[in-house]
């Protein structure tokens, strides 16, 4: 049978007038806007977060469209070049709400043209510049700082006017601003990277250092690096969702994006003059971002991945299904309760734990372990081997915090007994290590602590988190993730 899709007109501006009227459609005058944004990382999560917030701002503010630059691959501008930068968003509720976004204008692909976006940079208009680019894109070093040997990060400093790094177009675009004398710009980073502000201003100062102090001197003066904290669960798009968007706006949009409707937006503080009016689209303004930044972190992405990893060993594919079980649920919650929740400071946490675990049980939501479970080794240091630093620290009980690294390392190893390609930066270096392993902690953890930028030697030589990791490791070897879950309150170490 042919896609519901199939034989339909393509959403372009030329077809949006026929989009049914229970479909949100744009409250602006889209020819008349202009990109004053520059974003790069135009994934999904960025089209279903903050693009949606920037659509919405173009009704008041129509110099905040966003030209969307995609560092390498060339998928995104394929597929939406055709539609015009148009696009929808499906937010997952009881009542699900299918709404059209217009907010992206334009769409580069840095590779294929470092020209235009070298010219983007540096336009008058262009007073923004946001990023999500995962933990992965920024070149840092196990330390966060910028890995001066990263292939990127070398190949930049000898060739600054096509770059390949992140880094190294946000320099290329400030050193041109620079040169022609027009003012700095406001760059937000939007990954879930801690302290991600500082972060980056760090990593782009260090950089910017090797070319030109003069240049360095300019950007540490007047360009800004927020901190910021993103959340809304998002998805990742599959046939169900363009046949379900076909079906809603008589139209086929090639690549529409879905999130729960719960989203939130949090920006520090400061006194850039030509940012946009955040308030008045539901962006927080705080001076405190990194209590935000780092419940969500541990909270919402430390449980998360724990879900993901037992989870997937356990034989399930989606949030919804692991919450299902409970002896999961309950692991996870008393997980946040009494590990995790110790280590953070700030808003209402029991009320933002709740909220998470109701989020994790919306029934509209298929939140795919496996999609959860991308990038770990990127990840877990800042989900949750940060938080067992702490517990150490505080001489809190360790195996809980564990099983879900112990599960991670059970994970790769399924996908090299099957030689599946692991989605991860160190995929190559993982596999390997998965076909070595042999189901003892004592034989594997080794190899695991040895991976670059992961474990630090800090946890690495503490002989508690050595013993607790072992344990989990060796528990679930023996019986499995589920009865893993089950009995770890009993095992439960200092």
């Amino acid at each position: 049978m042919a896609a519901p899709e199939a034989g339909l007109q393509r959403l372009c501006d030329r077809t949006l007038p026929q989009v049914p009227p229970d479909v949100l459609g744009l409250q602006y005058d889209r020819a008349s806007t202009r990109v004053g944004i520059v974003h790069f990382g135009p994934g999904a999560f960025h089209r279903a977060h903050q693009a949606s917030y920037f659509d919405r701002l173009l009704e008041r503010d129509a110099y905040r469209a966003i030209c969307a630059v995609s560092l390498k691959t060339a998928s995104l501008r394929d597929a939406l070049t055709p539609q015009d930068g148009l696009y929808t968003l499906v937010e997952l509720d009881e009542a699900p709400t299918v709404r059209v976004i217009g907010a992206i204008r334009e769409l580069l692909v840095a590779t294929e043209d470092p020209a235009a976006v070298s010219r983007r940079l540096c336009a008058p208009d262009t007073s923004l510049i946001t990023i999500t680019v995962t933990e992965k894109g920024y070149c840092l070093d196990g330390g966060g700082e910028l890995d001066f040997e990263h292939p990127d990060i070398l190949h930049d400093l000898r060739h600054p006017e096509t770059p390949r790094s992140l880094v190294g177009w946000l320099v290329r675009g400030l050193h041109l601003r620079h040169q022609r004398g027009l003012g700095p710009c406001l760059v937000l980073s939007c990954d879930n990277l801690s302290d991600n502000g500082p972060t980056l201003q760090r990593a782009v100062l260090a950089f910017a250092a090797r070319r030109d102090d003069a240049l360095a001197g300019w950007i540490e003066k007047g360009t800004r690096f927020p901190r910021t904290m993103v959340d809304s669960i998002t998805p990742a798009t599959d046939a169900a969702l363009r046949s379900r968007v076909a079906q809603a706006l008589g139209l086929q949009d090639s690549w529409p994006v879905q999130r729960e409707r719960f989203s939130q937006w949090v920006v520090e503080e400061t006194d850039f003059a030509a940012q946009p009016d955040w308030a008045s689209v539901g962006v927080t303004l705080s001076r405190d971002v990194s209590a935000y930044e780092r419940a969500k972190l541990r909270l919402l992405n430390g449980a998360h991945s724990t879900l993901a990893y037992l989870g997937l060993l356990a034989g399930l594919e989606t949030v919804a299904q692991a919450m299902a079980q409970p002896a999961l649920r309950a692991f996870v919650e008393r997980l946040m309760i009494e590990d995790i929740e110790p280590t953070l400071t700030g808003e209402d946490l029991v009320a933002y734990r709740r909220s998470i675990l109701r989020r994790f049980e919306n029934p509209a939501m298929q939140h795919h372990l496996a999609q959860i479970a991308w990038d770990g080794s990127q990840k877990l240091p800042i989900r949750l081997l940060g938080t067992m630093a702490d517990a150490i620290r505080a001489h809190r009980p360790l195996m809980r915090l564990a099983l879900p690294i112990a599960a991670w390392m059970h994970f790769i190893r399924a996908k090299a007994a099957t030689s599946t390609p692991i989605v991860d930066p160190l995929g190559d270096q993982l596999a390997a290590r998965g076909r070595r392993t042999t189901g003892d902690s004592r034989h594997d953890l080794p190899m695991f602590f040895d991976l670059p930028g992961v474990f630090p030697t800090t946890l690495t030589h503490d002989a508690g988190f050595v013993k607790a990791l072992g344990g989990a490791y060796d528990l679930i070897a023996l019986r499995g993730a589920l009865a893993a879950v089950a009995s770890s309150d009993t095992r439960q170490e200092q």
